[in-house]
């Protein structure tokens, strides 16, 4: 049964699992520490190195109970924790360790220094996963262009390229993308059929991609998944809809069909890959939908991202 949460994190028990693995890792995990020492009566540090070791690292931090669970990492690492978390009495503590940070970026943490004043002086809230097919999900899941630009996002091209990995990953992509048709079925009945598409998108979330925006009012908190497909079209309409992604305007596109839902039923002709933050995690045909008010986490004192709806109800 899930447990109360307060408004302001408990740091009786602390447990921390840090990839040292992410860009930033290795040297933020003695600040970490020092801080949290300071603070908490009981911390369990777990540096981990990517890979199988960080789950088994969540695993035994979790088998804990922790009151906090405070995870360093890129959105890859954050989501393997939030999986965990996710209706249990821990609250999750985030550090932006990665490239993008888009889970971060959401929750109004800019950096590794706001990350650990928001351990100290934040407050909690509760959160919405996306699953599909009953995986979970922070930031956004699609298919189409995205597979391609995950698979172009190789550890070594981050690593030369930062944040600029991203828009070099998506333009080799597009050169070679297939269009493809794809039935999208909402929890109210509708039914859209759509062809020459160049990628369908569920954004649970705000932000994805190292800083682009799902939609203009898309929240974390808002218990609705925010879906647009981006129809193929010619290279100047690619053109206007890259111009706009940082803003999430690109919904009001003509060339792009935005729907919020509840629940989605995405169905391909053929079986396609869906790209779940980064991770290459399911295929089409799949079931999208809202886990609402699923994780806990800290955010800064003045975060406007989301807010505590009920402790101990979902």
């Amino acid at each position: 049964m899930q447990q109360d949460i307060p408004a302001t994190p408990r740091t009786d028990r602390v447990a921390v699992v840090v990839n040292t693995a992410a860009r930033s890792g290795a040297r933020a995990l003695p600040l970490v520490e020092q801080v949290l020492h300071g603070v908490a009566a009981q911390v369990v540090v777990h540096p981990v190195h990517g890979g199988l070791e960080l789950l088994e690292a969540l695993a035994a931090a979790m088998d804990d109970e922790p009151d906090l669970l405070v995870v360093g990492g890129g959105d890859g690492t954050i989501g393997c924790a939030a999986e965990m978390v996710a209706h249990t009495g821990t609250t999750l503590g985030v550090l932006p360790l990665g490239t993008a940070n888009d889970f971060a970026r959401t929750l109004e943490i800019p950096d590794l220094a706001a990350a650990v004043d928001t351990m100290l002086h934040g407050h909690v809230v509760d959160v919405d996963l996306g699953r599909v097919d009953g995986r979970a999900y922070l930031n956004v899941a699609s298919v189409g262009l995205s597979v391609a630009v995950t698979q172009r996002l190789t550890p070594g091209l981050k690593r030369r390229l930062g944040r600029f990995a991203y828009p070099a990953a998506t333009l080799a992509a597009y050169r070679s993308h297939v269009p493809f048709a794809a039935r999208l079925e909402l929890d109210d009945g509708t039914v859209l059929d759509l062809s020459d598409l160049m990628q369908v998108a569920v954004g649970n979330g705000r932000h994805y991609g190292g800083g682009l925006t799902v939609a203009p009012h898309a929240s974390i908190d808002d218990h609705l998944l925010d879906v647009y497909a981006v129809e193929q079209g010619r290279l100047r309409d690619h053109v206007s809809v890259a111009r706009l992604l940082r803003t999430g305007h690109l919904v009001e596109h003509e060339r792009v069909h935005h729907v919020t839902t509840r629940r989605l039923r995405l169905v391909t002709d053929a079986p396609l890959p869906v790209n779940l933050d980064g991770e290459i995690a399911a295929t089409t045909t799949a079931t999208f939908e809202v886990d609402r008010n699923a994780l806990h986490v800290v955010v800064p004192a003045r975060s406007r991202a989301a807010r505590l709806d009920g402790r101990g109800s979902h």
